[in-house]
């Protein structure tokens, strides 16, 4: 079975997990609208309370802006968390609900916080070679960033589970992604790819709209294609959660989950 093949059925596996809990599909809901509040919140305040222009006091409008993306971080992050935590109680055995995944992330926020401002962090630090490095800041921010969201991919359940610091499961997780990164790499890219393709079909009521030559229609397109994107991304972080949740059993316990086939993750490679 090519990659693609595989990945198309890895996908389709987890959306037949994610079929027995839809309401893990709440969680990214839940999380785009908490980034939304906080964003309005923030520029409704500014714009009510009258504070300064940034050209009068751009160090104020930097400190709050740094703050906010710290604190969009730790929503997206909490959440994330919850998919995970009610993937995990599905494939093994339970039947989660939306509060045991808001329990669990609640139960280690402390935990959560610390990887958030982390994270934030080094995606800062990033941002800033890609813009001040020319060519070859944006290939070191690229090639780091890549690594350093596999050697990541599984610090959550390890914060979860293994209730360890975040320094030792940034550490634990490159550990368990070294032992299956053949498997991590197939399985996420795959995601990736397919979820873009599916994406892709959103441009086509825009086209649409847009050939009938009528501003109604227009209008009418972009919504549609704005409504099928957010399920689109609803889907892939609610998938994606499972799969990781899949892979860290299959990293932890050399076994897959029940609802996984074996056949369809490649042999493991130990090592780079």
């Amino acid at each position: 079975m090519g990659k693609i093949g595989r990945s198309w059925q890895l996908m389709k596996t987890s959306l037949g997990v994610l079929r027995k809990d839809k309401e893990i599909m709440i969680f990214p809901v839940l999380s785009f609208f908490a980034c939304v509040i906080l964003l309005l919140s923030f520029f409704a305040g500014f714009w009510f309370l009258g504070l300064p222009s940034f050209e009068t006091s751009g160090w104020l409008w930097v400190a709050l802006m740094v703050v906010i993306y710290f604190i969009l971080f730790f929503i997206v992050i909490f959440f994330n968390t919850a998919i995970i935590a009610c993937a995990n109680i599905r494939l093994t055995g339970g039947d989660p609900t939306v509060s045991d995944g808001l329990r669990i992330a609640s139960q280690n926020i402390g935990r959560i916080l610390i990887w958030a401002i982390i994270s934030a962090t080094i995606g800062m630090i990033l941002q800033a070679i890609r813009e001040r490095g020319g060519w070859v800041g944006r290939l070191v921010a690229g090639v780091f960033g890549i690594a350093w969201t596999y050697v990541t991919f599984f610090i959550i359940p390890v914060l979860i589970y293994e209730k360890k610091g975040v320094a030792s499961s940034i550490r634990r997780s490159a550990s368990l992604f070294k032992q299956t990164w053949g498997e991590t790499i197939i399985g996420s890219f795959g995601f990736t790819f397919i979820f873009f393709l599916l994406a892709l079909l959103g441009i086509l009521p825009i086209i649409l709209g847009v050939s009938l030559g009528s501003m109604t229609a227009v209008v009418i397109g972009f919504l549609c294609a704005f409504l099928y994107w957010a399920v689109i991304g609803v889907v892939a972080s609610a998938t994606n959660g499972i799969y990781v949740a899949a892979m860290y059993q299959y990293a932890t316990k050399k076994q897959l989950p029940s609802e996984f086939d074996p056949s369809l993750l490649p042999q493991t490679i130990s090592g780079f």
